[in-house]
């Protein structure tokens, strides 16, 4: 379609006799198109000076602007002589094409900026393979052949900023950094290679850059490179790494965002781009960059004098306060902030930047909308006043014959147009101010010390910490100090709070980063003081692992559960976006903890009591075996071939199984495969299935219980397998299937009743763990002889008695009327009463329908069983010591009393002795007879 057929606005010539003048060279050309060229001509002396030139192309490139480009891209790819003259008449079309195309409204802002962008694409591209291969032929790259050319002969541009971004203005400069692989060379031949890439990387930018009779390409600045003042203009790539990671800067970090290879060894730069991944996205919310960004804005407006009022002549719309660079920060640092955390907020361009933080939840709708129209309409102005002179400048014009100019070029009214900027720089401003950090002489008034005298020989040494040992990170906790003090005065405890308090500390390896958290979300130290007041032992925790505060700001911290499958896809996404096996294993220990700390909190505060938060600990494990069963096979793969046969299953024991844990609870595993008829595999390094399998289970357990940089994942006990810890780490399905229907003891098809697949893996796992659990089902109801039973659970009794000391006071597992001989007749239950595997009141009801329990024994066990578990999930949630309320200080006790619903402490054990004495009555009464056996 042509131009005049889609022109939505046209220019008003402000120089009439210009654009009559372009005119003539277009004597054919009528209608709007010819009012687009009188009024582009007629406002910029420069869009004139291309009409003249280029007139002849332009005729033909005005009926079809998309087929012109293209059309002209081709024709530069194609180019193998006369490269330079050609790649600024190629230039000069692509301005002009471009230059109407939007003021004619044509092109939106980002098809221009696009287009603009895969030209200099091309251009860099071209002028890159044409010093390329002077080099080649010079053999000065050792070692390669013509045919290297085609994947950049081991050099890579990457573009930065707005070319990396697909966002080049109009009268844009292109930012790059240029590398080349030395890895390609070995010691001697690197010596000749690598000054040959820096005379083609001088070469191909003087072909860009220099301003000859036709024109110039793109003015080339190859100064982000690292440390432009004494490195060459072409780095190698792992001395490039080795700078970023040992001193790189924030601004550095936020200028990779953009960076994307755009000529030459594509491959090799997205390999770069990979490795540098974590320097650019940290792996917490990086709030501490804020204060960088201030930095930064604040060194430019100081070396520019952009401080003050907003005043329109002169105003640079790029550095100014709320212009352009303004709303890039804002989105860049959001994305900085939490990119290393959320892998869909890495994205290059500004304006999907801002979508996607909205679409997150980082930043309201309505506010993302403002900035991206304020965005567009910056960037129109910014490219009207580039077009007059092709001049790379972001200054709004001096003089009032300047804006009639820029309000002729927009078809405005130019009062109306400098109120609409202002206003608009106006409210980008107040908009995105906020975001970053103040300067002190900003902030408000600190909150003064709290009246509660806090121990000054805890308070004074907390400069000494290792979180407090630079000058950054005591500015900002000083900053912070009085508000947390005073939190801490609220506790009811507040010396007990402050003691708590101080093992956090003394626990953190650095500062900046949670202090600047701290201070971006103050409801953060509210939380904090919630569990040093409340859970000292998850305060010592957080010392060591505060990255888990970072989930607090995900958006969705106190939703509701999501559910075991929604929990699967999220943690096989994030493993997803991981390069190798072991970062995937260190992903995974960040999620879990994450969604431990959720679990943790919500019951800590009440918003889900004990029986909710054991089955959300018991789904969370049950997600993390589902996801990393199949990435460790899949790693062992790969040495060894592929699972044999139709896979393996884990079976879930234990409370595990029953989908009930505690937030220290190990795992029970029973890992069964079934290799058919097959004897080894077909890897590379083959095993026989046994010892295919044995392994293979091994290193599930490593990948669960390892301790790496994240901690450890899971503690696996596998002694629950048959013949426990003198059998075979990983149990084949006829081996299994025969141990239990011949061999099993009882207490052993008691556990069974409890057991569940919780993960498979292999071509036919799935089909294996029906298999599976459709012999357990058939092995309950096929039963044991009840005497027989209750005679097997009146000798563990005995025996566990015997093994042990005296029960605590307060112990909830172990002795007369506790859980673990709860479970026990439960289990019984279930197996005499041959009912399918469920929870332990189903066992109960078993018991109930046999006839060796009654309603109201059942009812005493429940209600013994019930206040146990509360007991025991708050006592390991606050501590890895027996729970002794006089020990878990006022916070603990208040959990305690919450959770139960008891009125005190003396109430509540009174309670509770009363419940577990009643239930050790019932389970006397139904082991009578057999105890006397045992």
């Amino acid at each position: 379609m042509t131009i005049a057929s889609r022109m939505t606005r046209s220019p008003r010539p402000f120089d009439p006799d210009r654009g009559r003048e372009a005119l003539e060279h277009l004597p054919d050309l009528t209608g709007p198109a010819a009012d687009l060229v009188r009024g582009a001509a007629g406002c910029s002396p420069y869009l004139c000076g291309l009409i003249g030139k280029e007139a002849g192309w332009l005729a033909g490139a005005l009926d079809d602007p998309e087929a012109a480009f293209d059309a002209e891209m081709a024709r530069i790819g194609a180019l193998e002589e006369d490269l330079a003259p050609e790649l600024r008449r190629g230039k000069r079309r692509v301005a002009l094409l471009a230059g109407l195309a939007d003021l004619g409204g044509v092109w939106p802002l980002e098809e221009v900026t696009g287009r603009l962008t895969d030209f200099a694409d091309l251009a860099v591209a071209r002028a890159m393979r044409a010093a390329l291969a002077h080099e080649l032929r010079r053999g000065k790259l050792p070692g390669m052949g013509e045919d290297a050319l085609e994947t950049g002969a081991g050099m890579v541009a990457f573009a930065m900023g707005k070319m990396g971004a697909g966002e080049l203005n109009y009268s844009s400069d292109i930012d790059l950094i240029v590398l080349f692989d030395e890895t390609r060379f070995d010691a001697d031949a690197f010596l000749e290679a690598r000054p040959a890439y820096i005379r083609a990387t001088r070469k191909w930018a003087a072909t860009l850059s220099d301003l000859t009779g036709e024109g110039y390409v793109f003015r080339t600045d190859l100064r982000l490179r690292p440390d432009p003042s004494v490195t060459p203009v072409c780095l190698g790539m792992e001395a490039a790494e080795r700078y970023y990671e040992s001193l790189g800067r924030t601004w550095e970090r936020a200028a990779w965002i953009k960076a994307r290879p755009c000529a030459g060894d594509i491959a090799g730069g997205e390999r770069f781009r990979a490795e540098l991944r974590p320097f650019v996205w940290r792996r917490h919310l990086d709030y501490a960059a804020i204060q960088d960004a201030h930095d930064m804005r604040r060194k430019i407006r100081d070396h520019k004098g952009l401080h003050g009022r907003i005043e329109l002549p002169g105003f640079d719309l790029k550095q100014g306060e709320g212009g352009i660079r303004a709303i890039e920060f804002f989105a860049q640092f959001h994305q900085i902030v939490a990119g290393g955390r959320d892998p869909d907020l890495r994205v290059r361009g500004t304006v999907p930047a801002l979508e996607v933080l909205s679409a997150k939840g980082w930043i309201p709708g309505e506010l993302a909308a403002t900035l991206t129209d304020a965005y567009r309409a910056h960037r129109e102005v910014e490219h009207r006043v580039q077009m007059v002179n092709d001049a790379q400048t972001h200054a709004l014009p001096q003089s009032e014959e300047g804006f009639d100019r820029l309000a002729c070029f927009m078809d405005r009214d130019a009062a109306e147009l400098r109120a609409e900027i202002r206003a608009r720089l106006e409210e980008v401003r107040d908009l995105t101010d906020g975001f970053f950090a103040r300067d002190d002489r900003d902030r408000p008034e600190p909150v003064p010390e709290p009246e509660v005298a806090f121990d000054a020989s805890v308070t004074s040494r907390w400069h000494s910490y290792p979180a407090l040992r630079s000058e950054r990170a005591r500015v900002i906790f000083d900053r912070l100090r009085p508000e947390m003090l005073s939190r801490l005065s609220r506790a009811a405890k507040p010396e007990e709070a402050l003691v708590a308090f101080d093992r956090f500390l003394a626990g953190l390896p650095a500062g900046v980063q949670l202090f600047s958290l701290f201070e971006a979300n103050p409801q953060l130290i509210d939380l904090l003081g919630d569990i040093v007041g409340t859970a000292p032992e998850l305060a010592s925790y957080l010392g060591r692992n505060a990255g888990v505060f970072d989930a607090v700001i995900g958006g969705d911290f106190f939703a509701k559960w999501p559910g075991g499958e929604a929990l699967c896809k999220d943690l096989a996404g994030v493993l997803q976006t991981e390069a190798d096996y072991e970062t995937r294993l260190d992903a995974a220990r960040r999620w879990q903890k994450d969604w431990h700390f959720r679990i943790g909190v919500h019951h800590l505060r009440g918003l889900i009591d004990a029986r909710t938060a054991g089955a959300e600990y018991a789904e969370l494990a049950e997600a993390v075996l589902r996801v990393i069963f199949p990435v460790v096979a899949t790693e062992f793969a790969r040495k060894h071939g592929d699972l044999p046969g139709r896979g393996a299953v884990v079976l879930g024991m234990g409370s595990l199984g029953a989908g009930r844990l505690n937030a220290r609870s190990d795992l029970d595993l029973i890992v069964i495969y079934d290799a058919g008829e097959a004897e080894q595999s077909d890897g590379r390094r083959p095993l026989n299935v046994r010892t295919y399998y044995a392994r293979l289970t091994q290193a599930l357990v490593t990948a669960l219980s390892a301790q790496m940089s994240e901690g450890r994942l899971y503690e696996a006990d596998m002694r629950l397998r048959p013949s426990g810890n003198q059998g075979p780490v990983a149990t084949s399905w006829p081996a299994f299937r025969n141990y239990q229907s011949e061999q099993a003891w009882v207490w052993e098809h008691l556990a069974m009743t409890r057991a569940r697949i919780v993960a498979e893996v292999g071509a036919e796992g799935a089909a294996l763990g029906h298999d599976v659990t459709s012999f357990r089902d058939a092995l309950q109801e096929r039963g044991r002889d009840k005497d027989e039973i209750l005679s097997a659970v009146a000798e563990m009794r005995a025996r566990i008695a015997r093994a042990g000391r005296a029960p605590d006071a307060w112990e909830v597992k172990t002795g007369p009327g506790r859980n673990q001989e709860i479970e026990l007749i439960a289990q019984a239950g279930a197996l005499i009463g041959r009912v399918p595997s469920g929870p332990l009141v189903t066992g109960l009801d078993g018991a109930v329908a046999d006839g060796w329990l009654s309603e109201e024994d059942r009812a005493a066990l429940l209600e013994a069983y019930d206040l146990c578990w509360q007991l025991g999930q708050v006592a390991k949630l606050l501590s890895d010591q027996p729970l002794d309320p006089d020990r878990i200080g006022q916070g603990g006790r208040d959990m305690l009393l919450r959770e139960t619903g008891a009125k005190d402490i003396a109430a509540l054990e009174a309670r509770y002795q009363e419940a577990t004495a009643r239930a050790a009555a019932v389970i006397d009464r139904a082991l009578a007879g057999y105890e006397e056996d045992a």
